[in-house]
């Protein structure tokens, strides 16, 4: 397959690329910042000689958006809104005037999308979607994604969980935080923690190419969220670190000053469960680490 990833140089970005080139797929980057022969520019923002390499291309995955990992000033916030809504709204534009575009369109979304919820399992078909700007950004996102209706082109975007690896994403901060002591539970520790090992989150990228079957929102995370608390006592036991200090609240609105970040990231309670994955059979192979 050719396969066409935008924004395609984070994390999740190479990481599939790694996972799809050892299967001997083609795997082009659509980048701002290209490195190799393999990455090619674009500003996500207007058509340029990019859109050529989407022509005769199988599948377009789009991970652009600026990192929520910041502070929700007014200028990041336009900025992680734009950043979403440009990019997917100019590979729409890209595909319309293609004469072969990809016959799958995979879009990044967020689990973020639901409610606070420490007792409701949110899935795709019950979950309940709430208002504030973080689950506002993914419905824009996914309604700019949705707008346009190609017959030919099948879409799915991504509602996609805390992704744990050892080569970036939230991981390699949270086992940092840990050894320094601090890997107790944050605020209360009910908080859940929806969450997918990176190998079944590319595993689960392949599984919704092959499934035909399959289109619109997908929860990509683990069937088993687990609290705060329960996470933490599994990372400090993994790391064989035998204690760990509790962040109250008002301790990690401080440190979230200094860290340039917000709370959300870590006292939201996002309880999601993959229904659609689990429908169809998919199997997740990998624990915590």
């Amino acid at each position: 397959m050719k396969i066409i990833i935008a924004g395609g140089s984070g994390f999740l970005g190479k990481e599939l690329a790694t996972y799809f080139r050892n299967k001997n797929h083609e795997v082009i980057i659509l980048t701002r910042n290209p490195k190799s022969q393999n990455e090619i520019f674009w500003n996500a923002k207007t058509l340029g000689s990019w859109t050529e390499v989407l022509e005769n291309s199988d599948v377009l995955i789009n991970l652009t958006g600026k990192s929520v990992d910041c502070r929700y000033t007014e200028k990041n916030k336009q900025e992680i809104y734009n950043s979403r809504i440009f990019s997917t709204r100019v590979l729409q534009q890209a595909i319309d005037v293609l004469q072969n575009p990809p016959k799958v369109w995979l879009n990044a979304s967020s689990a973020t999308i639901y409610i606070h919820s420490e007792t409701h399992l949110n899935n795709e078909e019950n979950g309940i979607v709430g208002d504030d700007f973080s689950m506002n950004i993914c419905k824009a996102w996914e309604q700019e994604f949705f707008k346009v209706k190609n017959e030919s082109i099948r879409k799915i975007a991504l509602r996609t969980s805390i992704v744990l690896g050892n080569s970036g994403g939230a991981f390699p901060k949270m086992k940092l935080i840990t050894q320094l002591g601090l890997g107790g539970k944050q605020g209360r520790g009910n908080q859940m923690m929806s969450w997918i090992h990176i190998e079944d989150f590319c595993r689960a990228i392949e599984f919704l190419l092959e499934k035909e079957e399959i289109s619109g929102a997908v929860n990509i995370t683990s069937p088993n969220p687990i609290t705060n608390k329960e996470f933490m006592k599994s990372l400090k036991k993994k790391l064989k670190i035998p204690f760990g200090i509790t962040s109250p609240v008002w301790l990690l609105e401080v440190m979230s000053i200094f860290l340039k970040t917000e709370t959300e990231l870590l006292l939201k309670s996002r309880n999601v469960y993959p229904k659609k994955l689990i429908d169809s059979d998919f199997c997740f192979k990998s624990s915590f680490f």
